[in-house]
């Protein structure tokens, strides 16, 4: 199949600052002359610039119906290349190409209004998703269904549980048909018996081949059970590429 992502050399670069405050020799002998026991005065404000590399050269091609995890420590780049790819933040450096837009399940419930009811949530998210109105009409029962919200389903989200949030928040990602889903860490939300179903149905998306996802984790058994190909990043750059039980294998011996 030709190649859902293209991912060009991108890099990303953040400009950190500092604050701070500092007293010149004449300052500080200046206050001790006159008060040897006050605290120290006239400090003078600093401010320091230095440049962080979130991501660095990174570079690989998806096909439609791979599915690809994202794996490696706290810091080594996965939710910044996640972010690119959904369009949140653009590289420093390189480009990427998407066949199609994606539909990306990161910050959970991102989308939402916290005064609208889970049901006009639904058709708010699908509209941002780019679903018609006759396409949500259609789903939306199954939406409701596979989320498992009942009678709440008309009540205003921000009295919603975490786990209510996550579970229509995922159903609604999942119902739209996604050509391109990317995921962070949605699957440690929720209790276990929607974690479940979650993977089964993110299975069958994966089984019927026509679908990318992209999705980082630490859970290294999910990645294995999910991914067909796993990049394993650290520092922003990308340590190995290839089948999930070689590069998790990879990853957990340089812990050794």
């Amino acid at each position: 199949m030709h190649a859902a992502i293209e991912v060009h050399h991108v890099s990303k670069k953040y400009i950190l600052t500092r604050e701070g405050r500092f007293l010149t020799i004449r300052d500080k002998i200046g206050n001790l002359l006159k008060s040897p026991w006050g605290k120290l005065r006239s400090q003078k404000k600093y401010i320091t610039t230095h440049e962080f590399w979130a991501l660095k050269d990174i570079h690989f091609t998806a096909r439609f119906g791979e599915s690809l995890g994202l794996i490696g420590k706290n810091g080594a780049g996965k939710s910044t290349l996640l972010k690119i790819l959904g369009g949140i933040i653009y590289p420093s450096v390189g480009k990427v190409k998407l066949e199609c837009l994606p539909h990306a399940l990161m910050d959970v419930g991102a989308g939402f209004h916290s005064d609208l009811t889970g049901r006009e949530n639904i058709f708010l998210a699908g509209a941002i998703m780019g679903m018609k109105r006759t396409t949500i009409e259609k789903k939306v029962n199954e939406i409701i269904d596979f989320a498992e919200i009942g009678s709440f389903i008309d009540t205003q989200v921000k009295y919603y549980s975490s786990g209510m949030f996550v579970r229509l928040a995922f159903s609604v990602a999942v119902q739209s048909d996604p050509k391109i889903l990317l995921i962070d860490e949605a699957f440690s939300m929720g209790d276990q018996g929607f974690q479940e179903k979650s993977l089964a149905k993110m299975t069958q998306i994966i089984k019927e081949g026509q679908r990318t996802v992209v999705s980082a984790s630490h859970n290294l058994e999910l990645v294995k059970r999910l991914c067909t190909r796993v990049l394993w990043l650290d520092q922003g750059k990308v340590v190995k590429d290839g089948r999930p039980e070689d590069v998790i294998s990879a990853y957990l011996q340089s812990y050794n």
